[in-house]
């Protein structure tokens, strides 16, 4: 018997993990070729947008539309999986392929553009927002139809959660449940610190191709979502 991709997402340990490696991959590609844009964390462009007012940095007009790019792209994710929960499709594969779709239109317009001399120019501009737009998929996913997966863009969360966790270990006051969560937890914090590492090491090797690496990673994750879901 046939079981939806989103249920089949839960038999997938690997899925969060992968997906926490995509956005520290495609959120350092971004920062370092896009003069320090966020395309994962964007509210951290507030961050930068103060930092360039201070320190005359470029890239002011990029950050400053980052965020209402963002709302634009989770808007869009949500009405999109609203209409096929209206018409009773399961949304996680749509999902994972509209994000497929735009990493590679990122992807591309990185490799055709790049490299950018002015970060104010709205070819660098529209290029970062493609970024922004992808992992707006992302994060919209996450709150939503896999939220079972917990949070894979931004692991302040995470890493709040793990030492509470450890302490109450260590100090005999821990719950049932507190091993276990320390088990789910610490995986995409770990895929989250090698794809930002791999993200930096293979953009200085091979500029916006290195979107290759988490492209692949996402379309072996929608591959299995779509054999699981049969």
């Amino acid at each position: 018997m046939s079981i939806s991709a989103t249920t089949a997402s839960r038999k997938l340990p690997a899925m969060p993990t992968l997906k926490a490696f995509i956005a520290g991959f495609v959120d350092t590609v971004g920062f370092v070729a896009l003069f320090g844009l966020f395309t994962a964390h964007v509210t951290g462009n507030f961050v930068l947008i103060g930092a360039s007012v201070a320190n005359g940095r470029p890239g002011v007009i990029g950050k400053l539309l980052a965020l209402p790019t963002f709302i634009i792209g989770v808007a869009l994710t949500r009405l999109l999986i609203l209409a096929l929960l209206r018409k009773q499709r399961d949304a996680a594969v749509p999902l994972m392929a509209v994000e497929l779709i735009a990493l590679l239109l990122f992807m591309a317009a990185g490799v055709y553009y790049a490299p950018f001399a002015d970060a104010n120019s709205w070819i660098a501009i529209g290029v970062g927002m493609l970024g922004v737009l992808t992992m707006s998929v992302q994060n919209a996913g996450s709150r939503t139809t896999f939220l079972h997966l917990g949070p894979t863009t931004v692991m302040t969360g995470n890493v709040t959660q793990i030492v509470i966790d450890l302490v109450d270990l260590m100090t005999g006051v821990a719950a049932p449940e507190t091993r276990e969560r320390i088990g789910k937890t610490w995986p995409p914090v770990a895929g989250f610190a090698i794809g930002a590492v791999g993200g930096g090491l293979c953009y200085w090797l091979a500029g916006f191709w290195s979107l290759l690496v988490p492209a692949v990673a996402l379309g072996f994750l929608l591959l299995r979502l779509c054999a699981a879901g049969r």
